[in-house]
């Protein structure tokens, strides 16, 4: 198989994955008779092929996958252009405080927002697979301390945590809040990339339920 016909192969393998293949599985495409590096450079090659297209290839944390640019949004969500909110605030500002903090405990969680965290809140953040527990501190009670996983950066098409935009001021926290929300879209990536510059415009899946936990403090007030 010459690379002309491998690059084919491994478009067509990654069109056709609902999830983001690793370079290892990439790999047993060819029987092994590829290494990594090598099809690691067919990737970059496939990136620029579609550079000028409104699809581009790019590399999550669990792998690559074929994803919608962040200028395309607009367009796409004229598809599904009713959709009401799915996650409170709250629920938005305790997923940040965990990506932007983590290891967090409820506790802490609860010191930064100044408010009760529902129990709730969390078990469905570990349902949709954005959070998990990673241990538990050792401290009175031994409390767990939560983390976010591949899959949220997967649905933020990030490759890892260093690329989450800064979160210092009140307009970039606000920021941050609002493109959390845009992951209960099917084009949730455009919304971070268009705040941070990270690539890409990943389809994260929808989130259903809507999720409260009490009082809420003031835009911006929640992460000092």
């Amino acid at each position: 198989m010459d690379m002309v016909d491998a690059k084919r192969v491994l478009e067509t393998a990654l069109i056709c994955s609902q999830q983001p293949l690793q370079e290892q599985e990439l790999c047993v495409l060819f029987n092994d008779a590829l290494n990594v590096d090598a099809v690691k450079t067919l990737l970059g090659e496939l990136q620029q092929d579609w550079a000028h297209s409104g699809v581009e290839l790019v590399e999550v944390a669990n792998g690559w996958r074929f994803q919608s640019r962040p200028e395309m949004r607009d367009y796409l969500d004229r598809l599904h252009p009713e959709k009401p909110p799915r996650y409170s605030r709250a629920t938005l500002e305790t997923l940040a405080i965990i990506a932007y903090r983590q290891p967090v405990t409820r506790g802490d969680i609860e010191d930064i927002r100044g408010v009760t965290v529902n129990s709730l809140l969390l078990k469905q953040l570990e349902d949709r697979g954005w959070i998990e527990v990673i241990g538990h501190r050792s401290t009175v009670g031994r409390p767990a301390l939560f983390a976010t996983t591949r899959h949220f950066l997967d649905d933020l098409g990030l490759a890892s945590l260093d690329q989450l935009p800064p979160m210092e001021t009140p307009g970039e926290r606000s920021a941050v809040i609002d493109a959390l929300g845009a992951m209960q879209t099917e084009d949730s990536a455009a919304a971070l990339a268009s705040q941070s510059g990270a690539p890409g415009a990943g389809d994260g899946a929808a989130a259903t339920g809507v999720l409260t936990s009490g009082a809420e403090p003031a835009d911006g007030d929640f992460f000092t």
